[in-house]
């Protein structure tokens, strides 16, 4: 039932020339992922898609379209070939390398040999902490962590750096006054 209220979501975002349709859209899609996540029991990843994908990122769409109009530009009414062929041939690219990834919960793959042993073992005497789960968190993955929140912190700086830069008096839609214009009204 997800995966096709997922799909159904998709083809209407792709459909729509509303923005702010598309911008709401585009945050129920991630709210439908991040449920598909919960079934799937990656709750972390969920609350992550959850808050960035739904949530900071609908909001920075809505910002954006604060500063632009309403409507998508039409475009050529022609079929574009180009995109398409992007499109299919890195989806029939991804499609084939998941041939190679184990089955889902095969005991053979090479995570339960090697990487998860080890955790299981080595986390109590080498962190201290007794919660595998905390341990693995908190200390192997804290640099992955770090480096995350850096890029998270990065792009909203670059984004208010953009948004700062906006003529507060602009109306879109009319011509903006010139510098002698501004100069005369001083």
């Amino acid at each position: 039932m997800l995966l096709t209220l997922l799909a159904g979501t998709a083809i209407a975002i792709i459909l729509l020339r509303d923005l702010f349709a598309a911008a709401m859209l585009s945050g129920i899609f991630s709210l439908l992922s991040a449920s598909l996540f919960v079934i799937l029991d990656a709750v972390d990843v969920a609350f992550t898609e959850a808050a960035v994908g739904a949530g900071i990122s609908t909001m920075l769409v809505l910002a954006t379209l604060t500063l632009t109009r309403v409507q998508e530009k039409a475009s050529s009414p022609h079929f574009q070939m180009v995109p398409f062929l992007v499109v299919v041939l890195t989806g029939a690219t991804l499609i084939f390398a998941t041939l190679d990834m184990p089955g889902f919960g095969d005991p053979d793959a090479p995570i339960h040999h090697h990487v998860a042993p080890r955790y299981i073992e080595e986390s109590p005497h080498e962190i201290g902490i007794p919660n595998m789960v905390t341990s693995v968190l908190a200390s192997y993955r804290g640099f992955d962590t770090f480096g995350e929140t850096t890029v998270i912190l990065t792009a909203a700086i670059g984004v208010l750096l953009l948004l700062g830069r906006v003529n507060k008096h602009h109306v879109p839609g009319r011509p903006q006054p010139s510098a002698t214009d501004q100069e005369d009204s001083t």
